[in-house]
């Protein structure tokens, strides 16, 4: 988010988006005041079993708002991806192939967010693991997907 799509999204100068935010850091940090408190998020008293129902009530808030994706998409990096997504929907198939096609193609994806780099530095920067401690966690939970699906616990009810 930066001050200028700001400005173009409210039709309005730049110069008007600084007149409220100094800087872009004072915009987004205004963003996401409103954003916890339009979803009515308190992480005050968080508590592990609530986390969940948080997640689901913010991510229902936001997918309200159209999704764009933030940069060009490189041809060569969106075909290395279709090859990773087909990889990963072929592996999910076999042990789960008792499941509704919709079930596959979530469990799928979300081993799919779990091995992205984009996952491992975000461990690694904003939570500050070391490179090791980050893989542990990484391949920690795509074990208890990994579980979950052997089990047959799919993803909806």
């Amino acid at each position: 988010m930066t001050v200028r799509a700001v400005a173009e999204r409210a039709g309005v100068n730049v110069r008007t988006v600084y007149r409220h935010f100094a800087t872009e850091r004072d915009l987004r940090a205004a963003v996401l005041h409103r954003l916890r408190k339009e979803v009515g998020i308190d992480l005050s008293d968080l508590r592990l079993e609530d986390v969940a129902g948080i997640t689901a009530r913010l991510l229902g808030y936001v997918s309200t708002f159209p999704i764009a994706p933030r940069t060009p998409r490189d041809p060569n990096v969106a075909a290395a991806n279709r090859v990773q997504r087909e990889a990963l929907r072929r592996a999910v198939a076999g042990p789960a192939e008792s499941w509704p096609a919709a079930d596959r193609v979530v469990a799928a994806s979300v081993l799919d967010v779990l091995w992205s780099v984009v996952s491992y530095e975000r461990l690694v920067t904003d939570w500050e693991l070391e490179p090791k401690e980050a893989i542990t966690a990484i391949t920690w939970v795509i074990g208890l997907v990994e579980d979950a699906i052997r089990e047959g616990r799919r993803p909806s009810p």
